[in-house]
């Protein structure tokens, strides 16, 4: 292997940047790297180099510390060796003068679902930025009659396609917050132009907001609309202090009877953190699981049985994907087919389903609040504090970063306990008492 790529051989060398015994398997990844790269030609730099070592990382005879030396090899190579020799990046697209900076929309759509997929992003995630670049699109060429083909996008569009959803459709700031993220991803990660500056668009103001909370008879109220597995599903939510998405991909795994507690992983800000698992829902939630666990056995004796796994946990545990402690213990009603491998797996319960289950029950109980899913934690947390159980000790079982965040529900529930009276109701209780 000494006769490949001597030059960068001999910089490695001389900078004494590896083990001498090593430089010659650096080389080898390097060239590995350099053919997979000229069949991607299509494609940006960082996702050729993302590709490339995604593709040994589905390779079973290579082993996790030949990948690590990959990587590192590649990147010696890419960000040390070229810019040192004065070679041209033939492996980065921005060099070929005759490939387009904006492909069609139909081929940036394709980048942008290959660019999450790399970088595991979620599929609801996936499907939202390429709907924001269709919408943004859409306005280019409507709006303000640019061709995409030729003239492409600037950071001016983005900040005047910002301005007009806060001005003309009247966004939230969570809705232009969602598109302003999007299109930055599609700039910087897609595209590959750097940086963005989007300082000067207008932003939709989002002011103070205090949670809607239900009280304790309204959840007693709540539940007594449910019945079977929908209660269940209600109880953990209010009895945790779940998000929608964390119950929804919960694992029979992360569910510890002995010590009543739930491991909720990589949620916001893929953090774990642990919380409490009621009593009041053990003996139902042992019932439920036998009888998931009967259903997973009659999927396995059909040859299906498999769930989905992430960041390759599936590559490196061959046979976890069938393993009952990685099934969900919320799984959808039927199989069906993984929109992004193909394969035939059984997915968790559909968020939607969960959110019209409770909106159906907080309607049948007469709650006349804007209740939701989310409202469900927030009652969590405010009757937690209630209780007296310290600010710290929430802040964790809700996963919050800063206890500012958690802050809030000190807030509700100084409304809820200590409102001040009425000066209308001190001065019909003393007329009453100047009548008597």
């Amino acid at each position: 292997m000494n006769n490949v790529l001597p030059d960068f051989q001999k910089y490695i060398l001389d900078n004494k940047l590896v083990p001498e015994n090593q430089v010659p398997f650096y080389a080898y990844w390097v060239n590995k790297f350099i053919r997979f790269s000229n069949k991607q030609q299509d494609k940006v730099l960082d996702l050729r180099v993302q590709l490339f070592i995604d593709a040994l990382k589905k390779d079973r005879k290579l082993e996790d510390w030949q990948i690590t030396q990959a990587d590192n090899s590649v990147k010696l190579y890419i960000n040390n060796f070229l810019p040192a020799s004065g070679d041209t990046v033939k492996l980065s697209p921005n060099n070929i003068e005759s490939e387009s900076k904006f492909p069609d929309d139909q081929e940036i759509r394709k980048k942008i679902r290959e660019v999450l997929r790399i970088k595991h992003y979620a599929y609801s995630t996936e499907r939202t930025y390429i709907d924001w670049f269709k919408r943004f699109h859409n306005y280019l060429t409507g709006i303000k009659k640019k061709d995409w083909a030729t003239q492409g996008a600037d950071e001016k569009d983005i900040r005047d396609f910002l301005s007009h959803l806060a001005i003309k459709k009247q966004v939230s700031s969570s809705t232009q917050n969602q598109a302003f993220n999007a299109l930055l991803f599609l700039f910087r990660e897609v595209l590959n132009i750097k940086p963005v500056d989007l300082s000067k668009a207008v932003r939709a103001k989002r002011g103070p907001k205090v949670p809607a909370v239900l009280t304790p008879d309204e959840v007693r109220n709540l539940l007594e609309q449910l019945n079977d597995r929908e209660l269940l599903v209600v109880h953990l939510l209010y009895g945790t202090g779940m998000r929608l998405m964390e119950l929804a991909r919960l694992r029979v795994q992360d569910i510890d009877f002995g010590t009543n507690s739930i491991i909720i992983r990589a949620s916001k800000g893929d953090k774990d953190r642990i919380t409490v698992l009621p009593d009041a829902v053990k003996n139902k939630l042992k019932e439920h699981l036998a009888t998931i666990k009967k259903i997973h056995e009659q999927d396995l004796t059909k040859g299906f049985g498999e769930v989905y796994l992430p960041d390759a946990l599936d590559r490196k545990y061959q046979n976890a994907a069938k393993e009952w402690r990685w099934q969900y213990v919320f799984p959808s009603a039927a199989l069906s087919v993984d929109p992004r491998s193909g394969k035939v797996r059984r997915h968790h319960i559909s968020p939607s389903s969960i959110q019209k289950m409770v909106a159906s029950a907080v309607r049948k109980a007469g709650i006349a609040k804007h209740a939701s899913v989310h409202t469900l934690r927030h009652s969590f947390a405010t009757h937690l504090l209630m209780d007296g159980v310290n600010i710290r000790e929430v802040q964790e079982l809700l996963g919050h970063k800063n206890v500012e965040t958690t802050m809030i529900y000190t807030h509700v529930l100084r409304n809820m306990s200590k409102a001040p009276v009425s000066p209308l109701d001190t001065l019909l209780a003393n007329k009453t008492s100047e009548d008597a």
